[in-house]
């Protein structure tokens, strides 16, 4: 069984046979170019997720505030009206 460091002189060994000494250098660079350009992106994305959710929060959040403003008019409309049923009341048990 090959151990880790075999393995990576075996890898390093046929990319030298297939590529050549020169372009190895080249590859690697392209390489970590890519790998910093994927680092980038995906915090970028990471960044646009995060930004998404608190947006999607606040709408949620406002929906709720709304909801309990609609609430708090439907309870203060039903308190008015139970006042005036009861004025109503009043003044015609007072009439009597």
């Amino acid at each position: 069984m090959l151990g880790s460091t075999e393995i990576i002189v075996l890898v390093v060994v046929i990319g030298v046979l297939i590529f050549g000494a020169k372009k190895i250098p080249q590859l690697a660079k392209t390489f970590g170019k890519a790998k910093g350009e994927f680092e980038k992106g995906k915090i970028e994305g990471e960044k646009e997720l995060k930004d998404f959710k608190k947006e999607i929060d606040d709408v949620a959040k406002e929906d709720v505030v709304k909801e309990d403003v609609v609430k708090e008019d439907v309870v203060k409309e039903d308190v008015v009206k139970e006042d005036a049923n009861t004025s109503i009341k009043d003044k015609e048990s007072n009439s009597d």
